[in-house]
């Protein structure tokens, strides 16, 4: 089973109780480490690895567990380590490809408070907070919300107001946000630069759990939410001074099906132009629901082409095992 790098964090960032109206280091054992295994013929086993760890957050005292979706999608195992080292069985319950969030559900008990959620509307930019890694105070950070913006992924994923933090948490994958009274306010999700080159720091892009309170109770019971999935496309793709540009395309997608290739320029989407990233999958995602046609003008070796896109449902392509 995959393990995380648990090394401590550096005593100079580390969260100190003193500096927290509420108790630290009690909030600091909801959080857990997660492992999970992939079926080697999984979707996303080339892209993400069959063995995936990293954190996630105790949210309810019967052992309901919040993490960050890419830990778990696919996996048909599932394990959880608390702070004391006590290991415990689990199964997914739930993924949300919009947000990025993944639920799993304890299988034995872990005898561990749960995290109150809160509201990260309320986190304000320079705000002091936690980003908490499983195994306490050694393996957390101190931090400060350094920015709330929009975001978009490469795999046509979206935030329309990320939160941003700093310094960043070197093992981000599903920690907890705790904000200043002791709640969740957010799950770790990435590692990003903020700045140029020569002055770049590093800093963690974080869901916002206010995104989680609306579907919260849909991908408890059903294991995702009701809404129509979107168009999905089967690409990654990124900004450049050319403009938003295909890296690389799912094999047996509907991209690679529309015979879109690396390098391709993005310039239209149903005769709109194409300003970014995030406008291009929203402009692709308004056309309507998963399967509807997405026509795009795409500039390739210096001539202007028109391709039609029939895009498909992203979770139809996922091995679900262990989704009830």
């Amino acid at each position: 089973m995959a393990v995380p790098d648990l090394s401590r964090i550096p005593a100079s960032v580390q969260p100190k109780p003193s500096d927290y109206g509420y108790d630290l280091e009690r909030a600091l054992t909801s959080v857990v480490t997660l492992s999970s295994r992939v079926p080697p013929e999984a979707f996303t086993a080339d892209t993400l690895g069959t063995e995936r760890a990293g954190n996630g957050v105790v949210i309810d005292e019967d052992g309901l567990v919040l993490t960050v979706g890419y830990l778990v999608m696919e996996a048909e195992s599932v394990w959880l380590t608390t702070h004391d080292g006590r290991s415990v069985p689990a199964h997914v319950v739930g993924f949300d490809a919009v947000t990025g969030f993944g639920l799993v559900q304890a299988l034995g008990r872990l005898d561990l408070p749960a995290l109150a959620i809160g509201r990260s509307a309320k986190l304000q930019i320079g705000d002091k907070a936690v980003v908490a890694g499983a195994g306490g105070r050694g393996h957390s950070v101190a931090v400060e919300l350094v920015a709330r913006q929009e975001f978009a992924g490469y795999w046509e994923y979206v935030l329309d107001e990320a939160l941003f933090t700093a310094p960043a948490h070197p093992h981000w994958g599903g920690t907890a946000l705790i904000g200043p009274d002791g709640d969740l306010l957010g799950i770790g999700s990435l590692q990003l630069q903020q700045g140029s080159s020569g002055r770049a720091r590093a800093i963690n892009m974080v869901v916002p759990i206010d995104l989680l309170l609306p579907i919260l109770d849909e991908l408890r019971l059903r294991g995702r939410t009701t809404a129509p999935p979107r168009p999905w496309l089967g690409l990654y793709a990124t900004e450049t001074d050319n403009g938003v540009v295909v890296m690389g395309v799912v094999d047996d997608g509907p991209a690679q099906a529309a015979d879109l290739r690396p390098g391709d320029i993005l310039s239209a989407v149903a005769g709109e132009p194409v300003a970014d990233l995030a406008g291009f999958f929203r402009q692709v995602w308004a056309l309507g629901e998963a399967g509807a046609r997405v026509p795009l003008s795409v500039h390739r070796d210096g001539r202007q082409i028109a391709l039609s896109v029939m895009s498909g449902d992203r979770d139809s392509y996922l091995m679900q095992p262990m989704l009830h």
